[in-house]
């Protein structure tokens, strides 16, 4: 059950990120930013591990990388300049609306939903590239929860889908963390060790945490029948998306 294993860990990075930060209470106008940051981060690193992997077995499909990849990158930095430019309530009350979408989608989506037979090309991919960019930056997460499911709805083998979007992730990841570590945070209420928007801190102890966990979560995913784990984990996405809305409404 390849799709929901990979899931699984890349959304967990940023809620671990973000339950770093609150449960030591930091209340830093800028704290939403600096988790996406240091989520954005680790990805970096768990992207690199997961797309040589795939890439191995064949499950990356260069071609799509290459004619995608520009407009990603681009769409990514967009994110970081909109993310560094907004309040952190709105980007809480941003990612709760897309991470409901996405849990939703998994909740209710059918693996039989088409919308083409082959990935666009020409001003539809123009348009879409710097969408999954974009979009993925402003939720502090690789290309998976995008790019899976849009490479599903266009045809793509799932096996194939799962292995490109590792190759999106980092596509995704190391523009926007280049510009989150070059942009400058205001001193109030940042956490120690924090250099630009990534907290090394954090971003050592996710990095323990995944590569001490995740091969647990993905053996559970193996183990279990698909279709119950993916619905418990939509229902629990879509409450913690529900939460943020919440925190935002009230903040």
């Amino acid at each position: 059950m390849p799709p929901l294993a990979e899931l699984m860990p890349m959304l967990a990075l940023l809620m671990a990120t973000g339950a770093f930060f609150w449960s030591l209470g930091y209340q830093s106008p800028v704290l939403m930013q600096i988790c996406l940051a240091t989520s954005l981060a680790t990805i970096v690193v768990t992207s690199i591990r997961s797309v040589t992997s795939h890439h191995r077995k064949g499950a990356v499909d260069t071609a799509i990388l290459r004619g995608w990849g520009p407009g990603i990158a681009l769409g990514a930095v967009a994110g970081m300049l909109t993310a560094t430019q907004l309040r952190s309530a709105t980007l809480v009350a941003v990612f709760g609306i897309l991470a409901l979408a996405v849990g939703l989608y998994m909740a209710f989506g059918r693996a039989h939903w088409r919308l083409g037979e082959g990935m666009p090309k020409g001003a539809a991919r123009a348009a879409m590239s710097p969408a999954v960019g974009f979009l993925s930056v402003l939720m502090g997460i690789g290309g998976g929860s995008f790019g899976v499911p849009l490479m599903s709805l266009y045809g793509l083998p799932i096996h194939r889908a799962v292995g490109t979007a590792a190759g999106f992730g980092l596509l995704i990841a190391v523009p926007s963390v280049i510009g989150f570590l070059i942009a400058g945070v205001p001193p109030e209420g940042r956490p120690p060790f924090t250099l630009g928007h990534v907290n090394l801190v954090a971003f050592a102890v996710v990095i323990a945490m995944t590569l001490i966990t995740a091969p647990w979560g993905v053996r559970l995913a193996h183990a279990m029948d698909p279709k119950p784990l993916k619905r418990v984990f939509a229902g629990f996405l879509i409450l913690v998306a529900l939460n943020m809305l919440r925190k935002a409404w009230m903040g």
